[in-house]
């Protein structure tokens, strides 16, 4: 099963995500939300994301956040980790036949080097009026770093900046 490859090799996918973003940021100045290119965006994560990941297209993706699992597949759509209804067995409360997503998230952020660590930061909420849209053109335009009205950033309470200002720091 195609979705099993991603629990076995989390950091190949890493090293997959590392490309695909230098790739497509080559073509940075042609991205622009809405029109034909995004809709070929959007098509091309469904029938590449959708079958390995589970994509909802939900537009800002944290995959390599997350362990490289979905956590628009948890059936309470929480993105900041589990709830406190994860069984004993590591499986979900809503849905008892399926194993929680963060902890499967957790188990494969330990063999992820690259991006494993981020699986303890805070994301910012899910900005829903990005469903359906190109995750890729969202984040190579940063529209997904936006917060949704309303919303301030999440600080890292070591430094108390907020946590886009460390990794931009850390890339100078």
């Amino acid at each position: 099963m195609i979705h099993d490859f991603v629990h076995r090799y989390p950091h190949l996918l890493e090293v997959v995500y590392d490309f695909t973003v230098w790739f497509v940021s080559l073509f940075k100045r042609w991205l622009k939300p809405g029109g034909v290119r995004e809709r070929f965006f959007v098509w091309f994560e469904k029938i590449t994301k959708g079958p390995m990941f589970h994509c909802h297209t939900c537009g800002q993706c944290v995959l390599h956040s997350t362990g490289m699992m979905c956590p628009m597949e948890c059936p309470k759509n929480l993105r900041d980790g589990p709830c406190g209804g994860v069984r004993t067995n590591g499986h979900c409360e809503v849905k008892p036949e399926m194993r929680c997503v963060w902890v499967r998230a957790w188990e494969n952020a330990q063999r992820m080097p690259t991006y494993g660590h981020e699986l303890l930061m805070i994301l910012p909420p899910h900005n829903w009026a990005l469903t359906d849209t190109s995750s890729w053109i969202n984040m190579m335009t940063g529209i997904d770093q936006e917060n949704p009205k309303g919303w301030l950033p999440n600080h890292d309470p070591l430094t108390l900046k907020p946590y886009f200002y460390r990794a931009k720091e850390a890339s100078e």
